[in-house]
């Protein structure tokens, strides 16, 4: 007879690095376009899993030499194989013992739903209706990160990262629906791990995370609440790239290729955006503020079961000085 535990036992031993449970009855209240039951409506619980990014992953970022490591080995790889393995088997072994059971995307924002000009679908964009009345359109878009926090795996951080209590932000979350009733895992308060350091905030190229203006929300009784996200900056920055001012040659404003407007910003050392690993490699920033200033601050704090022997950053963080580039220092420590 399967159970959690076999089904966390199942998860393990196919690669996840933690596993939680939470019944679907914690998305009671949620927007009718982010609740999963409506994609899978007699589903009874979610098997949530996270993935670690290694740490070594993100030492090539932070000593600015190498970046394949974490753009493909921490993201995109994690992303379109690692995880497509464990949900996989865990659905099998559900499915096995005829329960139905869906591996869900990791995003799980319709990113298999292209618009004829290739861009990817967003809820909202009117893209699509819906089949029946009463009924969202397609695709519905569950948070991921909410479900990880409700299976009891960690919190949603400041940054809107989610952090893990055994690795911080280094993970990456998968999800698998049933209709399996499944004993759940306690949620872990808000709190618990992100004490509001603001190292994220502080340290993100893009300034992307307001230190002063929140987003909260309320699930499953408990309040959430995040730094409001400047998304486009965000998206500049982790591709290593600045907008163009009125004082730069427009001749140089090439580093995306297309469109025009963008240079390399102070955190990237490319002179053009790399081309992308795993369709997503392509983190420049390696998650400056919202990842590796966060890690270190829990590492610090010693809130974290996963330690090390030696503390990640061994000298002051550099930014390169593009105006200065080809001189003796251009690669300068940050102040």
């Amino acid at each position: 007879m399967i159970d959690a535990k076999t089904i966390k036992q199942i998860a393990l031993e196919a690669g996840a690095d933690e596993v939680g449970i939470a019944p679907m009855a914690l998305w009671e209240g949620a927007p009718q376009q982010m609740d999963p039951r409506y994609a899978m409506p007699r589903a009874k619980s979610m098997i949530v899993m996270t993935h670690r990014i290694m740490r070594g992953s993100l030492r090539g970022v932070e000593e600015g030499t190498y970046y394949s490591s974490y753009s493909a080995m921490g993201y995109g790889y994690i992303n379109q194989k690692v995880f497509p393995w464990t949900a996989r088997e865990v659905a099998r072994a559900l499915e096995d013992e005829g329960y139905e059971s869906m591996p869900l995307a990791y995003h799980f924002y319709g990113g298999a739903i292209n618009t004829n000009d290739g861009k990817t679908w967003k809820s909202g964009d009117g893209f699509s209706v819906p089949v029946r009345a009463g009924l969202p359109r397609a695709d519905v878009y569950m948070s991921i990160r909410i479900a990880a926090f409700l299976a009891g795996l960690g919190e949603i951080g400041y940054s809107k990262v989610f952090l893990s209590k055994k690795f911080g932000p280094r993970v990456r979350i998968g999800c698998v629906l049933t209709d399996m009733e499944l004993e759940p895992d306690p949620i872990m308060p808000p709190g618990t791990l992100c004490n509001r350091c603001l190292a994220c905030v502080r340290q993100c190229p893009g300034q992307a995370i307001s230190a002063t203006k929140t987003m909260k929300i309320n699930v499953a009784g408990y309040d959430i609440e995040w730094g409001e996200l400047n998304e486009a900056g965000c998206n500049r920055a982790f591709v290593g790239a600045q907008a163009l001012s009125g004082d730069d040659d427009p001749a140089d404003g090439d580093y995306l290729k297309a469109p025009k407007g963008f240079k390399p910003s102070f955190i990237s050392p490319f002179k053009h955006k790399p081309d992308n690993i795993h369709v997503t490699g392509q983190a420049i920033c390696g998650g400056r503020g919202c990842m590796r200033a966060c890690m270190i601050s829990l590492e610090n704090r010693g809130v974290l079961d996963n330690t090390f022997k030696e503390k990640f950053r061994r000298r002051p963080a550099w930014t390169v000085d593009w105006a200065k580039v080809g001189e003796p220092g251009a690669a300068a420590p940050e102040a």
